[in-house]
């Protein structure tokens, strides 16, 4: 039953008695249970009606649904700790009205000119909300600044059959996002970025910085990843997919395979044709630093993937490369495609 529909008939029944009844007059519950069916826009305009419902309409229990419905597949718990750290570092009032704590906070509107060196690990353009009305609306607050995409929250974005870190900005007219990446100054990574090509980062690892693999003498022959990459040891890392292969010696038979207590990882990169230099790289699993060359790429921790879903995911997205490199006229292989059941 929709909140209009509760609300009327409540109201025709009281009526019906002779009593006359506020919608302040209502229980608790009653009244809480009518707030819950509000949309975002909804509670905006009861917000108005006065004083208590003000208070009511913006508490952080209503606006976690909304939050959860519209953003939870793009928001996650590092997001959540940076804009916990954004109210935070506002109520302290270390980043309201002083241009150059901005600059080193990342919080307030540098007209489009980002400090090379963010203090926290994402951008608020207008701290406005933070001291007026949403300043202990922690929900609401986070709803309406990513909403008007002065929030850009960290998130990843699938670029190509790689991953990158970015932040990300919201454009509620056309419904897409637009990323900006720290490499060698802020630089936009994309701008017509649809929902489907973000994701939460399923781990913290900054981009920047080395992820310490603790699956390395877990890994075995058809294991799926996702593996840290970068051209050059001077930019972030990128995540790839890849599946873990046999070595040279071994005929691929799971009965005399001992590929798994091998001290050398194969991984395979099923993007690339099997001639090509890129198709695999081989790893020590004794080696926790950085391996690899300018010729392949650099290579950092791995994660190993254990929902299927995400496999999925990457499995479509090399077969829309397939078909795109055929359309494009280019032969390749189809069995240099991994699909699992």
């Amino acid at each position: 039953m929709s909140s209009k529909r509760l609300l009327s008939g409540i109201m025709e029944k009281n009526e019906e008695k002779g009593i006359n009844m506020s919608l302040m007059d209502l229980p608790e519950a009653t009244l809480d249970c009518i707030l819950k069916w509000l949309s975002p826009i909804e509670l905006c305009v009861m917000s108005m009606v006065c004083a208590s419902l003000r208070d009511r309409c913006g508490s952080n229990h209503l606006w976690e649904k909304h939050m959860e419905f519209k953003w939870g597949r793009v928001i996650g718990e590092v997001a959540y700790k940076e804009w916990q750290c954004h109210i935070r570092k506002a109520k302290e009032g270390t980043l309201l009205g002083d241009y150059f704590t901005n600059l080193n906070g990342s919080l307030g509107s540098l007209s489009g000119t980002w400090p090379d060196d963010l203090y926290l690990g994402s951008y608020l353009e207008d701290c406005g909300n933070l001291n007026g009305q949403f300043s202990n609306k922690f929900m609401k607050a986070m709803y309406f600044s990513l909403e008007t995409g002065r929030f850009w929250f960290p998130a990843q974005f699938y670029k190509g059959l790689t991953i990158y870190n970015a932040l990300f900005s919201y454009d509620s007219k056309s419904d897409i996002f637009q990323a900006r990446q720290h490499n060698g100054g802020w630089r936009f990574l994309g701008k017509n970025i649809g929902w489907d090509m973000v994701r939460i980062p399923p781990i913290e690892t900054p981009p920047y910085t080395l992820h310490i693999t603790d699956c390395f003498y877990d890994l075995k022959p058809g294991d799926h990843v996702e593996i840290q990459r970068r051209g050059i040891t001077e930019t972030h890392y990128g995540w790839r997919y890849g599946v873990i292969g046999h070595m040279e010696s071994c005929n691929g038979n799971e009965n005399y395979c001992h590929c798994q207590h091998n001290e050398e990882l194969v991984v395979e990169f099923k993007q690339y044709p099997e001639a090509s230099y890129m198709r695999k790289v081989v790893l020590n699993r004794r080696n926790s630093g950085e391996q690899g060359s300018r010729a392949t790429g650099f290579f950092g921790g791995i994660r190993k993937l254990h929902n299927h879903h995400d496999i999925h995911l990457w499995n479509n997205r090399l077969t829309a490369q397939a078909l795109q490199c055929f359309n494009l006229g280019f032969k390749k292989p189809t069995n240099n495609l991994t699909y699992i059941a």
